[in-house]
């Protein structure tokens, strides 16, 4: 996709984005939206555009580090719970309580008994959320291992992007189809009616980072909505199937 075209795209996109928050707002709703996916596939870079102007009183993002030894003896979800969207708010979640889904048992951060309490509980604290009248959304960022491999590539030798590396970065290629493992398997026992998982393709960073941001909006309406313009991508951001592991449409 060329840069203009892209950027006169995005800009478009942006200014729906602000009307869907001022509905939020209105409206006193609880947004959050729940981006997992590989390392590199562009999660950062995908937020930063959703966000960049949005009114910051009640966007959030919530990117937390690696968990205190308190959080480690704590509840699992306690230490995401306080960050929960209120009333009027919308919050991303840059990555998730899904890194015990993912991460975590291919890392082996967590024992298998938490990964297995975790699978069991995730389904039903999500309907919780929702019954409660919140609306969460689930979007993995899907991305192919050559794409994958360029880009931490590029993250180890740019000087401006050196905050991203991470050990986790170093075993991401080596690991690949242990990550695939468990993300097929987060996939299938976490995704349900409530809550389904959205895939995103993204090895091409401009399409995915457009396509992401007219699926959300086309699951919502406000005032002034631009229908054509949101209209969203099945090719790029299609639910969750099992099919699409063994047609390709998911990265193996």
């Amino acid at each position: 996709m060329k840069k203009d075209s892209y950027r006169e795209t995005l800009r478009a996109l942006q200014v729906e984005l602000t009307k869907w928050q001022r509905h939020i707002i209105e409206n006193n709703q609880r947004v959050l939206v729940i981006l997992e996916g590989r390392d590199g596939a562009g999660k950062d870079s995908t937020i930063k555009r959703i966000t960049k102007y949005l009114s910051p009183r009640e966007v959030r993002v919530v990117a937390l580090g690696k968990p205190s030894d308190r959080d480690q003896s704590s509840w699992y979800f306690q230490r995401y719970v306080p960050h929960l969207p209120c009333g009027g708010e919308l919050v991303l979640f840059n990555r998730s309580w899904y890194n015990r889904a993912g991460v975590e048992p291919v890392m082996g951060f967590c024992t298998t008994e938490q990964y297995q309490l975790f699978m069991e509980m995730v389904p039903h604290l999500e309907q919780m959320l929702i019954a409660d009248g919140m609306q969460v959304f689930k979007y993995f960022l899907d991305i192919s291992r050559g794409e994958q491999a360029r880009r931490l590539e590029a993250r180890r030798t740019n000087p401006l992007k050196q905050w991203k590396s991470s050990p986790v970065d170093a075993k991401a290629q080596e690991l690949w189809d242990a990550y695939s493992t468990a993300r097929n398997e987060m996939l299938a026992r976490t995704s349900h009616l409530e809550a389904p998982w959205f895939i995103v393709r993204s090895d091409d960073k401009r399409q995915a980072r457009l396509a992401l941001i007219r699926h959300m909006l086309s699951r919502h309406e406000y005032d002034q909505k631009d229908h054509r313009l949101t209209l969203s991508d099945p090719a790029l951001v299609f639910a969750y199937d099992a099919a699409y592991l063994a047609n390709g449409m998911i990265e193996s």
